[in-house]
């Protein structure tokens, strides 16, 4: 199981694709900049047929825990430094810089999507959520990152990433806590060779 299916996200819609406003990017920023921590359940799909659900944390800036339920057994931190990727069934720590993934975005503490680092190509609103297509101002290797909204309340459901496969998943979030005390020590990763350890 590749690392990059834990940010991946797929969200399929149809409408007629609209040039966002000032407002709608204001909106989108304040959402992004007002959360300092998160805490939610995810489930996760991909457009080859694989499936997992696990436990997200998120504390700003750039510190992330992802932990797949069983029967994947594969551990992910981002400890502020680098994404480690942990494959505890080959028994596998990969480290990765935080600029080689695009879902690295939503864990800075100042995000601003001015055209500049970051750049909405695509942009759907209907009445019950905004979609969004963000990327790299200049290009590069990292591609765009799909972020789906609910509109009322307006919160972060799922975001979408295609991999060098061309591999599309979807991360999906429910049960989300926001801004709420998180233990530092989720944000360490410390290697365990057992088999279902967390």
């Amino acid at each position: 199981m590749r690392f990059w299916i834990l940010f991946l996200g797929m969200f399929l819609f149809a409408g007629t694709v609209k040039a966002q406003t000032a407002e709608d990017v204001a909106k989108i920023e304040a959402y992004l900049n007002g959360i300092t921590s998160m805490e939610a359940r995810f489930i996760q799909t991909a457009s080859n047929g694989n499936t997992a659900q696990g436990k997200l944390y998120i504390q700003k800036p750039n510190r992330l825990r992802m932990v797949y339920d069983s029967p994947v057994d594969v551990l992910i931190v981002g400890d502020g430094k680098h994404i480690i990727y942990n494959d505890k069934e080959l028994d596998q720590v990969t480290h990765i810089d935080y600029s080689d993934i695009p879902a690295a975005i939503i864990l800075g503490s100042e995000i601003k999507i001015d055209g500049k680092k970051l750049k909405i190509t695509k942009f759907y609103q209907d009445a019950g959520s905004t979609t969004v297509t963000v990327e790299q101002g200049k290009k590069g290797e990292i591609g765009p990152i799909k972020l789906t909204f609910s509109n009322e309340p307006f919160e972060l459901k799922q975001w979408t990433i295609v991999d060098p496969q061309s591999v599309e998943i979807t991360v999906s979030l429910y049960d989300i806590n926001k801004n709420i005390p998180l233990d530092s020590g989720l944000f360490k990763f410390k290697k365990s060779s057992r088999p279902g350890f967390r």
